[in-house]
Order: structure tokens, then C-alpha cells, then sequence
């Protein structure tokens, strides 16, 4: 196995520009739907969680674009490391795709059998496709709020602070990679 500092020495090749765009879009649009969640508990109308719900859809479809060019794109060469780190940061960043995937997924399914159409920045709405369960309605808002926004966190935070180690601590320039 190669050393750290041997490898830091080489030349890290950074990921495709499009897996870069689609990395900080993920991030960017989990933040906004977040930010527009926070803005509705703090304000007297329904907009916020209008755009909640349609920032939330739009995250979907680019988590699936963003899965799409993950297959269709070459990944540069893997930063050397013990088996068990590569293995957590498999298991990390494949627990944020399903999380950023069944977030939005749930939440419809909240609106819906809550009796409530969603619309997509009133350029089309999801409409109420099933009958209106106000039990399922909570099961879902529960798995919405409870369990799955808590996850996002602990994973978004492991892979923020794997990353933070290695610039900090192993030096090996490993966020380079997605600059």
C-alpha cells in the first residue's frame, strides 16, 4: 500500500466537473429546502412550505441525475487509505444518496395522504393520487422529520468531518478533489 505522504506528493486527480456540479448542488438544494422549513415555522402563511415541498422534489430529480452521471462518468483513482475508512466511506456516501432519495419520496407521501397536492413552483402539481389516510399521513411525517432528517445529519456530518480529517489532519488534499 502507498504511503500518505508519498501519495500527496503525486498529482490527486479531481472528480469530473459534472460530479463536482452535482456534489455542491446536492448540497446547495438540501440547504435551501431546509432554510425553507426553518422560514415556515417562523412566518404566518403557506409559501414557505410551498417551496419546501417543490425544493425537496427538485432534490429528487437531481439526486436521480445525479445517480444517472454517476454511473456514465469515470472516478479518478482512490485516495489510499486502511480498508475500514474506504468501507465507512463507501457505506457513508451510499446512506446519503438513499437518505437525499426517500426524504423527498416520504414527503409527498406525507402531502398526498394528507389530502394535499404538491406543487412544483406552480408549474405543476403531484396531485392527491391516493385516498387521504391522516394516520398514514403521520407514520409518514414521522419517518419525514424523525427519522430520516436526523440521519441526513449524522451522515452529512461523518462525511464532513471524514473530509475535514483529511485535509487537516492527513494533509493528502483530499477535498481538492471535488473543488
Amino acid at each position: 500500500m502507498t504511503n500518505s505522504k508519498s501519495y500527496s506528493t503525486t498529482k490527486l486527480m479531481k472528480w469530473p466537473v459534472t460530479s463536482r456540479i452535482f456534489h455542491w448542488g446536492s448540497a446547495l438544494l438540501l440547504l435551501v429546502t431546509w432554510l425553507m422549513i426553518v422560514l415556515h415555522e417562523n412566518a404566518d402563511n403557506n409559501q414557505f412550505i410551498i417551496l419546501h415541498k417543490a425544493f425537496g422534489v427538485s432534490l429528487f430529480c437531481w439526486m436521480v441525475a445525479r445517480i444517472i452521471n454517476r454511473f456514465l462518468t469515470p472516478t479518478p483513482p482512490a485516495v489510499p487509505m486502511p480498508k475500514w475508512q474506504t468501507a465507512l466511506a463507501h457505506l457513508t456516501h451510499l446512506a446519503l444518496y438513499l437518505l437525499l432519495l426517500a426524504m423527498p419520496i416520504v414527503g409527498v407521501l406525507m402531502s398526498v395522504y394528507g389530502g394535499r397536492a404538491v406543487s412544483i413552483f406552480g408549474l405543476f402539481e403531484i396531485p392527491v393520487f391516493v385516498t387521504p389516510d391522516r394516520s398514514l399521513a403521520r407514520f409518514f411525517n414521522d419517518a419525514h422529520v424523525d427519522i430520516i432528517w436526523p440521519l441526513i445529519i449524522v451522515f452529512t456530518l461523518v462525511h464532513i468531518g471524514a473530509a475535514l480529517y483529511h485535509q487537516l489532519i492527513k494533509k493528502d488534499k483530499l477535498i481538492s478533489r471535488m473543488k
